[in-house]
């Protein structure tokens, strides 16, 4: 009997040598299956026969693994819980010395970092071929969209209220509100509009989906037409993603009489990561300059081409075929906590040993993310920070590891959840420079329109780099008897040039006109407010710093 053997296509475990794999494989008799990633990023690539693991795996491990999977019975393969992440013992030549942890024939769905997700979004990760109709059917595909079909387009959006569904992109604004203006909106024309820009830093949740579950993605946009009347739909994907960009070109010709009347295309951006933000994205779909546009009107009023448009991203219409499924609304909205319903697939990166997508209900807290489930830091030595929501999120302090993941929550300790990124940093990190950096990716990534992001971000970088050099002394040009105006002081010190920067960041976060200004600030008073020593080692200063902030 033919061995099948499941090795994940999706771009990370490709560039870890997935093909390689594949190819050794092949070559040994194998039926090899290419599927989605489980999202066990330190594992890839990762092998899966008969639904036990082995990784990360290389061509060179190929007869150990099919030896390991032909010699032993289901009894003996019933491994005891005290390998990694509860999984079974590693492999005989496995050294853990300044390596992350393999799977050696674990069940895959029995590992700790699976077992404890509730995977509603990802629910078909790992086991289906990403352009398999037959797969996608076969595990409940099409179900959301054959009953929206059924009930019609207010019984739709009323389903989509009740779930709680809140925008996954971000700014989490309740989805079914949106799609209610726009369903109430008249037009002869509207349209659905996917925001699959994802540009965070740490972020890969929507490249893993539109990679792994193409057809999900357009059963959600598919089902989002059906609500508001709109026949037509566009998934604006940024250039790097190549991968998906192809599967999704791929998915959309293999189903498109199945979403008739409905029509989509797929629209490759550029790479500006201002192209994020809605009204940016669609000046960019419309063929424009990629820049903010002012509101109101709302897009849902006067969006894409001057018509009523949803513009909602990747996981916010993922969560849509499941929603609308029978008895759906009623199940996700039963996940999460407060006003945060559903499920959050939270991305794990940096400096972190278990990096990977970790879907699960609102209301876990970072220290269960980071040390229980991520494992704790890559490099072993003590957690300084976690970012969370992207290079605009604010910087947590482990002491502030209970927070629980909520949008409320996260507010009121003036921090983002956004698309739900984690990145964790050690203790070699200098917050100094990664508060210059958040400035410095403002400036390079503005549109320009705004004067608070433009000039403000520029202003923000050589404030930082005044304080990392003690503050501003009088230059030569200053001390020229012509030049009257000039400060008659001695210049600046630290604690005068961190006062600066807090009015710069003030007027950056209630000036600016999009979240990219806006928000910019939250990683650069996060990191000042809880680690004012990286900024100056003067204790006057610091005290000042701090004063200056709380004040």
């Amino acid at each position: 009997m033919t061995t099948i053997v499941k090795i994940s296509d999706d771009a990370l475990a490709r560039a870890a040598g997935a093909d390689r794999l594949a190819e050794a494989f092949a070559r040994k008799g194998c039926e090899v299956h290419r599927v989605s990633s489980w999202g066990m990023h330190w594992l890839e690539p990762l092998v899966e026969i008969d639904g036990r693991g082995y990784g990360p795996a290389t061509a060179a491990d190929v007869d150990a693994i099919l030896d390991h999977d032909r010699s032993s019975t289901r009894e003996a393969e019933k491994q005891p819980k005290d390998g990694p992440l509860g999984g079974a013992p590693l492999a005989p030549d496995f050294s853990p010395e300044g390596a992350p942890e393999r799977m050696w024939g674990e069940v895959i769905e029995d590992s700790l970092f699976i077992a404890t997700q509730t995977r509603l979004t990802f629910a078909r990760a790992g086991k289906t071929r990403p352009l398999s109709l037959e797969d996608y059917e076969a595990n409940e595909g099409w179900q959301g969209l054959r009953r929206a079909r059924e009930i019609g387009p207010a019984a739709i959006v009323e389903e989509v209220m009740h779930s709680g569904l809140r925008g996954r992109g971000g700014a989490g604004f309740p989805a079914g509100i949106k799609w209610k203006t726009v369903l109430d909106t008249p037009g002869l024309q509207k349209y659905i509009v996917c925001n699959a820009d994802e540009g965070d830093s740490g972020t890969f949740a929507d490249r893993m989906a539109m990679e792994g579950d193409p057809f999900q993605l357009i059963e959600g946009m598919a089902i989002a037409g059906e609500a508001v009347g709109a026949d037509q739909g566009y998934i604006y994907v940024r250039s790097e993603y190549p991968d998906a960009i192809g599967k999704l070109d791929a998915a959309l010709k293999l189903c498109v009489e199945i979403i008739a009347p409905f029509k989509c295309e797929v629209r490759v951006g550029a790479g500006a990561y201002v192209c994020g933000e809605e009204t940016s994205l669609l000046n960019s779909l419309e063929g424009k300059r990629g820049e903010v546009r002012a509101k109101p009107p709302l897009p849902a009023i006067k969006g894409l081409f001057g018509r009523p448009t949803v513009v909602n991203n990747v996981l916010t219409l993922m969560a849509v075929p499941h929603i609308l499924a029978e008895g759906g609304a009623a199940h996700y909205q039963g996940h999460g906590l407060g006003r945060s319903k559903g499920t959050m697939p939270i991305q794990l990166a940096g400096n972190i040993k278990h990096a990977g997508l970790y879907e699960v209900g609102f209301g876990v807290t970072l220290r269960e993310l980071v040390y229980d489930i991520g494992g704790g830091t890559y490099s072993g030595r003590p957690v300084k920070a976690v970012q969370v929501g992207g290079p605009l999120g604010a910087y947590i302090h482990p002491d502030q590891f209970d927070i629980k993941f909520d949008y409320e929550e996260y507010t009121a300790a003036e921090a983002l959840i956004g698309h739900g990124g984690i990145t964790v940093f050690d203790d070699t990190v200098d917050m100094l420079e990664m508060a210059r950096f958040a400035m410095e990716f403002c400036s390079i990534e503005s549109c320009g329109k705004c004067t608070p992001c433009r000039i403000g971000s520029v202003r923000g970088v050589e404030v930082l780099e005044r304080i990392r050099h003690g503050g501003r002394k009088r230059d030569t040009f200053e001390l020229m008897p012509q030049i009257r105006n000039a400060p008659k002081n001695a210049g600046r010190d630290a604690g005068d040039e961190i006062g600066l920067l807090t009015d710069l960041c003030e007027t950056m976060k209630f000036g600016s006109l999009c979240a990219l200004g806006g928000f910019t600030p939250y990683p650069v008073m996060s990191a000042l407010r809880n680690w004012p020593e990286d900024f100056t080692r003067d204790p006057a200063n610091v005290e000042k710093a701090l004063d200056r902030v709380e004040g």
